[in-house]
């Protein structure tokens, strides 16, 4: 019995399980500093007084997160014997493709407002399920061709390793850019966007914990994907007819309306 696949095999999914187990437990670290401002706010009385308290938590939360994620592309290069450029090299395109993007993402987000109300659906639909899937199209593909082709170190380190950056390097760079351009940014999300970001955490921590894979656990996951854009889909209408709904049952606006009809 030839036992040279089956080692392979066996460190491979090693490999792949400790790949795993250092994103989620990274996405778990976001998740943390995500969570504790939403509860900060709901455990507060008053929303004046929070604001200050709430700003230092997330701004320090965003340096923990930066110093983590950083840790992690230390520990990442340092394990790539075969890497084709360097760190500073790979630093460099990817701040200069940043800042390209940045300035393209700008015209992009200055339509999303009137994208909702010409078509009727919500920023938040467009900005958490639209953007992202027309956006990271190719990554997307990509992934589902190395899963394919049986390369499922490289499909997991595009699927987690994107939603590790932006939970652990673009937010809080978001947070603190703003902290020295003057503007009050902080790392609460609201309470179902937090939810939804937590929930899926989970599910796929759990999925990924045992180091194997099957159609089930893939079609769970999708099907997750669809409640959640479902949510999001319904989450809010156009802000005028969200306005008409909730004056419906208040007699005095209807009075009103009548008389200044």
């Amino acid at each position: 019995m030839d036992l040279g696949p089956m080692l392979i095999f066996v460190v491979l999914l090693g490999s792949l399980q400790k790949q795993a187990d250092v994103n989620t437990l990274l996405l778990l670290l976001g998740l943390f500093c995500h969570v504790l401002p939403l509860l900060f706010r709901h455990a507060g009385r008053s929303t004046v007084l929070q604001t200050g308290p709430m700003l230092a938590l997330s701004r320090a939360s965003s340096v923990i997160m930066l110093i983590a994620c950083f840790a992690y592309l230390d520990t990442d290069v340092a394990s790539d014997e075969g890497a084709v450029i360097g760190f500073w090299s790979g630093f460099t395109w990817l701040v200069g493709m940043t800042a390209v993007i940045a300035l393209l993402s700008q015209n992009v987000v200055g339509t999303i407002e009137a994208a909702s109300d010409s078509w009727g659906i919500s920023v938040s639909f467009i900005g958490i399920i639209l953007l992202p899937i027309v956006g990271n199209a190719a990554e997307h593909a990509g992934a589902i061709i190395f899963a394919f082709k049986n390369k499922l170190d490289i499909s997991l380190g595009v699927a987690l390793g994107s939603a590790t950056q932006i939970s652990m390097f673009v937010v809080p760079l978001c947070v603190l850019f703003a902290w020295i351009m003057g503007i009050k940014m902080d790392l609460d999300f609201n309470t179902l966007e937090t939810g939804a970001l937590a929930l899926s955490i989970i599910i796929t921590s759990f999925a990924l914990q045992d180091g194997s894979s099957h159609y089930m656990k893939g079609l769970v996951l999708l099907l997750c994907y669809i409640v959640i854009g479902a949510t999001f889909f319904v989450l809010n209408t156009p802000l005028q007819h969200q306005a008409d709904v909730l004056n419906l049952g208040n007699p005095s606006t209807t009075n009103n309306r009548a008389f200044n009809t």
